[in-house]
């Protein structure tokens, strides 16, 4: 379409062609600017909206302030509506209303009598029934506006005038902030506390140059009128600085202990413009769709002395874990998006903290500027008709002579104003006072002007007696004094200034409160992680590469010889190669083939029941094609463990490294270089361990070895890429299946056999089973006995000191072995020697004669007094039984049965649990490091 219209010859001359496009971009910008400016955008200079601007200006224009009675509001609805606003009494209301609500406003400016709404979303009574006057912070911002402190335009009629912004003695934009929607733009700015606001304004005026960051230490964020939480500083860095910025709040919250051992959350502070009873109702409807659980109860326990939702949960709830949930699917945890644009001079700005007091000293020493002119003019006035009342007194019989004389008032007043008149004492004040009207000549006369004389005619003949003389002389030297003063201010910007921080401190007296909103640091934003109930998971892996985990207490406890139950569930002949147990919010790390590490926490983990088969680990974790994870390592929980420790690498071929664990701190979603591997080759195993620690290793067709973590046998590699060193020399088709970490203990051998013989004959005398019931043939006293290895001595036997004995006894540990057809037997660790590194190693069992045990072992760890193991087999079948139930046999016997598996069923893996709330942490002891390292067993090709 064309810019121009063809003019038409028939047109009426009034009416010109005009092209639409461009009438539609100047008509559209036109009503832009008109809603900018007129309606949605507060000012900067008294933080204002105009309708606000008229209310308040209307209720002090009909005198309805503090120290006055209430008026209806209808009245004052009526008055802003029919002189300023023509928009309609609900608008006006609505905007009356807000000014008046507590929750709304850091100070409100209305005084409202009646229902003024709730923070339940109420809406207000109707306007005939509330009642308002102005408030005391009200009469701050309207304070010397008959004074000429600033412009006047004419109302929407031209029949009255209404101010362009008010005088505003403090920064009311920061204080009660502001929000708004106009054409193309908007702004939301966040109330501020007073007392900081006024504060930060007068260390501005003292010192100009002062920093952003010297500010925020006087605000150090906003202060919302319903209190509540800010959760850090960056949000507030960001809109302080850039006028933009993401402020995340969360309501106050405290959980308390009730009857039967019960717990509740108790808000008693929301975010700031949150709807109470729309955040009830959400509770309510998040515990009926149980996307919420552990609540039992939900009440509203709000009254005149404050706020209060009560929630009581069920007695097995983490009210922890509760309180998080609510705050991430509810509005206890909102975000106020800081956008600070307001007019300056007339323009949308976008401003920050710093700009937005610079704006509200510069209008208001403009305001002090003119309030001071209109004060000095006013002080003339009066100097000057006091000027002729003095020359009048001091010269009354001349004056009363000639006025007699006068035949009328008009030729009285022409003589008056004819004569040079003395001016006695009055002379130093006539330069001051009226310099610019009577002109004081040499001879120390001055000549009255028309206002004078009109004065001095008016005079009541009391004001002739002496006391009256004295009190205009007084009075004459106080106007003097004052127009001096005022001559200062408006020459000299210092005393300005000064002046300003002095009546910013008269209102903080009056409006400043104490802050409501607490600022918490170092709280991050919300994960996850805080979601998660805490708990004990069993996590399993199967051969094709599922993962879950699946609460611990889904396994319930069964003797020795049991069936177990059903596991994992399977898909076509995938079977359970490995499991453990972690708490929920543990890091673990995954090795994978290729001497990768990834890292996951627990609860990322996916979740299955105890027959579900879980998720594909190439969902979880950015594998390769043809990678599969070899190892897992659950760490420690507290990190400052991780300084301490360091991770230790076995491979199926034998080869040991040993890193520091802090090497592993930064793992990318890519995943991280953890070990070179020879082609073949592939990680069995990673444990916790510490330097000196001891290492054993365990191998499938039973052979093991024992030897120090230490710089002598394995140093401390400092990168992640290299093969390592031997552990163990493998004979051919074996491989090593376990790895597991002992606490090293100095003894020689002749104290080892006697503490061995005295610990059996101990628990004997206790009542214990340390023999295999003639699963091997040898009586209890052959459990005694001392059997040589190859290359070792006889020892002369020796009886241990009772100290000694109690000393190994705290100290010693167990290595539980387990065959694939479910035998197992428990050994003291003291009967493992130690080697040196890279030996062929000693018999770990004894399979017998006919391998009723089985020809392979299925694992080997460590067990404590107290803990549960965990068998899985081929057939996916689980049984969890007491390690204690489970024989203590010397290391060269066989083991007593665990499982009954069914033909062709073998047992693929086998861990500890830890029957405790808080399982064992890796790296916290010998034992507890093996917890990482267990049930890395391979299945047979063939299975």
């Amino acid at each position: 379409m064309s810019d121009t219209t063809p003019e038409d010859p028939n047109a009426p001359s009034d009416i010109a062609p005009v092209g639409l496009e461009e009438e539609m971009r100047r008509s559209y910008l036109d009503y832009a600017m008109s809603v900018i400016v007129s309606r949605a955008l507060p000012d900067a200079r008294d933080g204002l909206k105009p309708v606000h601007r008229r209310i308040l200006f209307a209720m002090h224009e009909a005198g309805n302030a503090a120290d006055r009675p209430h008026r209806k509001s209808a009245r004052v609805v009526g008055d802003v509506m029919g002189k300023y606003h023509p928009h309609g009494d609900a608008a006006i209301y609505d905007a009356m209303v807000r000014m008046a609500q507590p929750f709304s406003m850091r100070v409100p400016l209305i005084d409202g009598q009646g229902n003024f709404g709730s923070m339940d979303g109420d809406p207000p009574a109707a306007m005939r029934y509330t009642e308002v006057r102005l408030a005391r912070s009200a009469a701050a911002l309207l304070a010397g506006i008959e004074e000429d402190t600033v412009d006047f335009v004419p109302n929407y009629d031209e029949s009255a005038e209404e101010p362009r912004v008010l005088p505003a003695a403090f920064p009311n934009l920061l204080v009660n902030g502001a929000g708004g929607i106009a054409v193309g733009m908007a702004t939301n700015i966040p109330t501020h506390n007073p007392g900081e606001v006024i504060d930060a304004t007068l260390k501005l005026i003292e010192e100009p140059a002062t920093s952003l960051e010297e500010l925020m230490r006087i605000i150090p964020g906003p202060d919302f009128p319903t209190g509540g939480l800010i959760l850090g500083r960056s949000g507030i860095r960001s809109a302080f600085e850039t006028g933009r910025g993401s402020i995340p709040l969360r309501a106050r919250a405290g959980i308390e202990e009730m009857r039967g051992g019960r717990s509740m959350i108790v808000v008693t502070e929301i975010p700031y413009q949150v709807n109470k009873a729309t955040l009830i109702e959400k509770i309510a409807e998040l515990v009926r769709a149980k996307a919420i659980e552990g609540i039992s109860d939900l009440r509203d326990e709000s009254d005149r002395d404050g706020l209060r939702i009560v929630v009581e949960l069920k007695k097995d709830a983490t009210p922890e874990v509760v309180l998080n949930q609510l705050y991430r699917f509810t509005q206890l945890q909102t975000s106020f998006g800081v956008n600070f644009v307001a007019l300056d001079e007339g323009k949308p700005r976008q401003m920050g903290l710093k700009d937005a007091l610079l704006a509200f000293i510069k209008f208001r020493e403009e305001v002090i500027t003119r309030r001071s002119r209109h004060r000095l003019d006013k002080a003339r006035d009066r100097g000057h008709t006091l000027i002729g009342l003095a020359v009048a007194v001091a010269n009354i019989d001349e004056v009363i002579a000639l006025i007699r004389a006068a035949p009328d008032a008009n030729a009285a007043r022409a003589a008056l104003m004819a004569r040079d008149w003395p001016a006695a004492d009055i002379g130093p004040l006539l330069a001051l006072v009226d310099d610019h009207r009577n002109v004081l000549t040499e001879a120390g006369t001055v000549r009255l002007t028309e206002d004078q004389a009109k004065g001095i005619l008016e005079l009541r003949l009391q004001r002739l007696t002496g006391l009256e003389r004295e009190k205009i002389n007084a009075e004459l030297s106080e106007v003097g004094a004052t127009i001096k003063d005022l001559l200062e201010i408006l020459a000299s910007r210092p005393r300005r200034l000064e002046l300003m921080s002095q009546e910013l401190l008269a209102v903080r007296a009056t409006i400043a409160t104490p802050r409501m909103t607490e600022i918490v640091d170092g709280v991050a934003d919300q994960d996850d992680e805080s979601l998660i109930e805490p708990g004990t998971m069993v996590v399993t892996l199967t051969r094709d590469g599922y993962v879950k985990r699946t609460a611990l207490d889904v396994f319930r406890a069964q003797n020795r010889g049991g069936r177990g139950r059903t596991g994992a569930g399977r898909r076509e002949d995938d079977i359970v190669v490995r499991s453990f147990v972690a708490h929920t919010h543990q890091w673990v790390l995954f090795f994978t083939s290729r001497g990768m590490a990834f890292r996951e926490k627990i609860w990322q983990l996916p979740e299955g029941g105890a027959t579900g088969r879980g998720r594909s680990l190439r969902q979880v974790l950015q594998l390769q094609q043809d990678e599969t994870v070899t190892a897992v390592l659950p760490l420690p929980q507290d990190e400052a463990l991780w300084e301490n420790l360091q991770l230790f690498f076995a491979t199926a071929q034998g080869n040991v490294r040993r890193n520091k664990l802090s090497d592993f701190r930064n793992v990318r979603a890519a995943g991280l270089i953890a070990m070179k591997l020879e082609d073949g080759d592939s990680l069995i195993g990673v444990a916790t361990c510490r330097e000196g620690d001891d290492v054993l290793l365990s191998t499938r067709q039973g052979r093991c070895i024992r030897f120090r973590a230490d710089a002598e046998n394995v140093r401390l590699f400092a990168g992640r890429d290299s093969f390592g060193v031997r552990g163990i020399r493998l004979q051919p088709d074996d491989s090593v299946i376990s790895l597991a970490i002992l606490n090293h203990v100095e003894f020689t051998t002749a104290e080892r056999e006697a503490y061995l013989k005295a610990a059996a004959q101990k628990r004997r005398q206790l009542g214990e089973e340390i023999s295999d019931g003639g699963t091997n043939g040898d009586s209890a006293a052959d459990e005694t006995a001392v059997r040589l290895e190859e290359g070792e001595e006889m020892v002369e036997a020796i009886t241990l000191a009772p100290e000694r004995f109690t000393e190994l006894e705290a100290a010693e540990q167990f290595v539980l072995v387990v065959t694939e057809k479910g035998f197992g037997k428990r050994t003291s660790a003291y009967d493992y020697r130690i080697r040196g590194r890279g030996g062929v190693g000693f018999d770990q069992l004894d399979f017998g004669e006919n391998f009723r045990t089985g020809r392979e072992v299925a694992a080997a760890f460590l067990v404590r007094p107290g803990d549960h193991l965990m068998l899985v087999t081929t057939g996916g079948q689980l049984i969890r039984t007491r390690a204690d139930e489970v024989r203590l046999l010397r290391r060269r016997r066989q083991g007593v049965r665990i499982m009954r598996l069914d033909d062709g069923e073998r047992v693929t893996s086998c861990f500890p649990v830890v029957d405790d709330e808080e399982p064992a942490q890796a790296g916290e002891s010998g034992a507890a490091a093996e917890t990482g390292a267990i049930g890395m067993t391979e299945p047979d090709a063939n299975a």
